[in-house]
């Protein structure tokens, strides 16, 4: 197998890894999964977080009012180039809010996020499932959708389009 072959492998795993972090809430695992330096994110709608300590603390603040959260990955493709990858994305994003008062499930709602995840290859080239790539940066755009009411009466182009 080329290693060419085998780095992409070793990134769509922590491309993987990553996702997975989130879906179960798991900080300490989405903590093993990024450099420890220079590290940055962008969440859909909010500024560049910059540092270790406030890229977690965004993902904190996500797990902890979040109810649900589940990511079915689109349209990935994976670039590597030495030892830095890209992965792009489109992330379609199933999640829930806390429960009804009932004790009902929250209602769902879904959204779309493209996504780019930049990876460096770790220097001492450990990392289990990641294969020793490790995140350095992600940002995540929302895209517009247009929505389909049957019975709208609004003029064209007025509120056909949500997040």
């Amino acid at each position: 197998m080329s290693s060419a072959r085998t780095d992409i492998e070793a990134v769509e795993a922590a491309n993987t890894a990553l996702y997975e972090a989130v879906e179960h809430g798991d900080l300490d695992a989405l903590a093993e999964l990024w450099l420890d330096d220079e590290i940055s994110v962008v969440h859909p709608g909010w500024p560049v977080l910059t540092g270790r300590d406030e890229v977690l603390r965004s993902y904190a603040l996500i797990m902890a009012n979040t109810e649900y959260i589940q990511f079915f990955l689109t349209d990935v493709e994976i670039s590597v180039l030495g030892d830095t990858a890209l992965v792009r994305c489109t992330e379609n994003i199933l999640s829930g809010g806390p429960a009804e008062e009932d004790g009902s499930a929250g209602p769902l709602v879904g959204g779309l996020v493209v996504a780019t995840n930049v990876f460096r290859r770790a220097e001492d080239g450990a990392g289990g499932e990641g294969g020793g790539w490790k995140v350095w940066a992600h940002h995540g755009s929302p895209v517009l959708v247009e929505r389909e009411d049957e019975d709208d009466d609004s003029e064209p182009g007025e509120g056909d389009i949500e997040l």
